[in-house]
This record gives structure tokens, C-alpha cells and sequence, in this order.
């Protein structure tokens, strides 16, 4: 009975080896390089206004990716990922930052592939890679700054304009033109900083069918039979 027995685990160790010979002798993958840019493309809402940390979305890859001449991800494969933090806005014009995370891909055959991407378009991007669309209040006053200067030459710009139609005139409306629209672009300035204060910074908003490009962070390696 132990020699039937040992001779069993003698032929089930031997055909352990053969298999494993086989699968690796036959296996072979395709590797897409740390780097590669793709688009994805959105299939529901995700923002800050509403989503909370931990909830998953999914993203549609835009196209095919290859490794020469061969396809390893094919375009349509779902990329899922969540929402790894999310910083809401707040008052003082300080607006919210929306973390993401992508963790795999899911082929049309079913096949699930672990992926790191990072976003490489979009509005504005933090150092630590949070999308956001205003930061706080002194890149309010400076964007307020510069409108308030755009006010100040449109005006001025309007009272050269009537020389094409009045010559002479310009050398009366322009002076009256630029204090006016110096004046006003004060008022828009100092008006609009304070309302600033009390404001709530933007929030981001990614909708359905927005389009993101995004790059990987580390090579990843399929499995092509």
C-alpha cells in the first residue's frame, strides 16, 4: 500500500513538471512601456460636488494599445478606478481638489489587467496630481487684477476708435475713456475681492463622455498566447 501510494506522488509530481514546462516554454507577453499616453473617455459623472472618497468609476479606453504591431489592449476595454480623496471647496474662493485613482483594465474577453495611470491633461493639475480649477483667494485677486486691466485698455481702445469716423475727436474721448475705464476697473477690482471672501471656490466636474488623457506610470506586461 506505501509503495502504490509513494508511486502515485512520484507520477503526479512528474506531470506537475511537464505542465509547468509547457505553460512557461508557450507563454510569451507584450510588454507597453511606463509613459505611454492614451485618451479615456468617461461613462458616468465623477466630481467633487457630489462624489466621496471610495467611489468607483469606470472609463473607456479611446484606442487600441500595441506593442508593435500587436494589439494588447484593444480600443472599448473599461478602465475602473475610484476616488481616492477629495478636498471640497471652501470659502475664500479656495477651490476643491479631486484625487483619482486607476487600478486595473477589463478587456472585452474578460481579461483584468492591473494598470497605474496618472492624468496629464486637464485644467490645471496639482503638484500631487489633483485636478482642480482655482486654488484660493490670491489667485482670485490676481485673476480680478487682470480683468480690471482689461476693462482699463477696452475703454481706452474705444475712445481711440472714433477717429476712424470723427478725426480729431479721439484726442477728447480718449483721455475720458481711459480714467473712466481706469475708474471702473478699480471698482470691478476692489468689488469683486471682496466678494471673494465670502465666495466658494470652483468645484471639478469630469461628466459623462469627457474625454481625459492619461499616461502610464509603470510598463505593464500581458500575457499574449
Amino acid at each position: 500500500m506505501k509503495k502504490i501510494f509513494a508511486l502515485i506522488i512520484v507520477l503526479c509530481f512528474c506531470v506537475l513538471n511537464v505542465n509547468a514546462g509547457t505553460l512557461k516554454g508557450d507563454a510569451k507577453t507584450k510588454r507597453i512601456s511606463a509613459g505611454t499616453p492614451f485618451d479615456i473617455e468617461f461613462a458616468q459623472d465623477v466630481s467633487t460636488s457630489s462624489g466621496l472618497e471610495g467611489d468607483f468609476f469606470t472609463a473607456i479606453l479611446k484606442s487600441d494599445l500595441s506593442a508593435g504591431t500587436t494589439i494588447v489592449i484593444p480600443k472599448g476595454s473599461f478602465i475602473r478606478g475610484s476616488i481616492s480623496s477629495v478636498n471640497t471647496a471652501k470659502r475664500f474662493s479656495r477651490g476643491a481638489k479631486l484625487y483619482l485613482d486607476f487600478d486595473h483594465v477589463v478587456t472585452p474577453t474578460g481579461r483584468q489587467i492591473p494598470l497605474a495611470l496618472s492624468v496629464v491633461h486637464y485644467d490645471k493639475i496639482y503638484y500631487d496630481g489633483a485636478l482642480y480649477k482655482n486654488l484660493g483667494y490670491g489667485e482670485a485677486i490676481q485673476n480680478n487684477f487682470e480683468r480690471a486691466k482689461e476693462i482699463t485698455v477696452n475703454s481706452t481702445n474705444y475712445g481711440l476708435s472714433v477717429k476712424d469716423t470723427h478725426p480729431g475727436l479721439q484726442y477728447l474721448t480718449t483721455p475720458f475713456c481711459a480714467v473712466g475705464g481706469f475708474l471702473g476697473g478699480v471698482g470691478y477690482w476692489i468689488g469683486d475681492g471682496v466678494a471673494d471672501m465670502f465666495r466658494k471656490g470652483q468645484d471639478v466636474y469630469l461628466r459623462k463622455g469627457e474625454v481625459l488623457s492619461v499616461r502610464l506610470i509603470n510598463p505593464i506586461d500581458v500575457p499574449v498566447y
